[in-house]
């Protein structure tokens, strides 16, 4: 069913220049003046993501703010979308994503926003049309959890944090 207004673009979707089979992700324009994710280079793992916003938002240092992008995704099931930071705002300015990576489950069907957060000693100002993350998309099968009274054996055991060493 095609909502009443904005637009639904397939933005991934199988063809000659995808490697495998590449599934197709439905996107929804909730706002006309939204930018599709698309991916810069051959080569890249993540589609950037833009802000959608009508006016700067500005996050000042040590605070987190919800920023549009104008987007509604539909996701196959049996795959999920993660957002991730973009490495130049974060070296360049601390801003990250607070929740990272962000799941997108494939149920999920409100519009797609992305938690930033300054940890930057500034304030940072987001304007339309920024990139401000990326989309990762990976599949995600539901499992089946089976309760037992005593787990396996490994070479590990019960070792965690720093179990492994620093040198192999």
């Amino acid at each position: 069913m095609t909502p009443p207004d904005g637009e639904i673009a397939a933005v991934f979707k199988k063809d000659t220049d995808m490697p495998g089979n590449a599934p197709c992700v439905r996107v929804y324009r909730k706002d006309k003046g939204s930018t599709l994710p698309h991916y810069v280079t051959s080569g890249a793992a993540g589609a950037d993501v833009k802000a959608c916003i009508r006016k700067d938002y500005i996050i000042q240092a040590g605070e987190r703010k919800k920023i549009p992008t104008g987007l509604v995704l539909e996701i196959p099931p049996g795959w999920e979308a993660q957002l991730r930071p973009r490495s130049g705002l974060a070296l360049n300015h601390g801003i990250t994503i607070l929740n990272a990576p962000g799941t997108i489950d494939s149920d999920y069907r409100g519009e797609l926003e992305v938690l930033l957060i300054n940890l930057g000693k500034e304030a940072y100002t987001v304007h339309n049309g920024d990139r401000i993350a990326q989309l990762i998309f990976s599949p995600a099968p539901q499992v089946i959890l089976e309760e037992i009274n005593m787990p396996g054996t490994t070479d590990r055991g019960k070792g965690g944090f720093g179990s492994t060493g620093l040198t192999g």
